[in-house]
């Protein structure tokens, strides 16, 4: 059986090593990544939503401004 070169082994060794030393950080780094993304998508729901909700209140506002004047001017 032939033998492998002891570098060789050692640059497998080595090469394994980083991988499993810098998985910890990359999965770490996706995590934040993914936060990131969800807190970025519900601050946009909440402006969205803030929107159409100033958008109901406009037309509110516009029915309520004119049933005062249609009272005020006698019309109603």
């Amino acid at each position: 059986m032939p033998t492998v070169n002891d570098q060789v082994i050692d640059a497998v060794v080595s090469t394994n090593v980083k991988v499993l030393g810098e998985a910890a950080a990359q999965a770490l780094g996706v995590a934040y990544q993914s936060l990131a993304q969800s807190t970025g998508l519900a601050m946009e729901n909440a402006m969205m939503t803030q929107g159409g909700m100033q958008q109901i209140t406009n037309s509110a506002t516009s029915v309520a401004t004119s049933l005062i004047l249609k009272q005020g001017s006698g019309g109603g």
